[in-house]
């Protein structure tokens, strides 16, 4: 038996098909989400106190972060707005060419997370383009997130999996221009 065999059952890339669709409802899903726990937080968190969800191990706090996990980079926040900006630019690229639904599926997670980051750095205090993004998802000895950092590294995992499993990204020869968009 493979490893990951229980994770990732009988996927197939699709050759005529781009699976655009399931990558941009994914994508906006994250987003809306995100955005939406983020203005919860900032109404309920930010100047009260933290909310116990299971015990000392799940808690809801506040934290407006200038850099990235463990207050790395505070003082250059502008950069992690070029790196975000990067990102969102290189999956919407790479989004043409995935033919198999799983590889879709997990750049739109991860699309949905880095603009809901983005969206904080572009648009949240101090400064545009400077903004600190909003955290409030608090695990023991583990950096404060939130659900578009949760995306992105969920994203990320599942894409090692596919990865380690040999599923293809696009099936080989198919250019972007296809007709068939959304049809397996």
């Amino acid at each position: 038996m493979q490893p990951f065999a229980c994770l990732v059952a009988n996927v197939r890339t699709v050759p005529n098909s781009v699976f655009l669709r399931p990558l941009l409802v994914t994508a906006i899903s994250v987003f809306v989400i995100d955005q939406a726990t983020k203005i919860w937080a900032v109404s309920y968190l930010e100047n009260g106190s933290d909310i116990q969800v299971i015990g000392d191990f799940l808690q809801f706090s506040f934290l407006r972060n200038p850099g990235a996990a463990f207050s790395i980079g505070t003082n250059v926040t502008w950069v992690f707005t070029l790196i975000s900006s990067a990102v969102v630019i290189a999956i919407l690229v790479l989004a043409k060419n995935a033919t198999n639904r799983f590889w879709a599926l997990c750049l739109g997670g991860m699309l949905g997370g880095a603009l809901g980051n983005l969206g904080d750095r572009i648009f949240r205090s101090p400064e545009p383009f400077q903004g600190h993004v909003v955290d409030f998802i608090l695990l023991p000895n583990y950096p404060m997130f939130n659900i578009g950092d949760s995306a992105v590294v969920v994203s990320a995992i599942a894409m090692v999996i596919l990865s380690f499993r040999g599923v293809d990204f696009s099936a080989p020869g198919i250019s972007s221009s296809r007709p068939n968009i959304d049809k397996p």
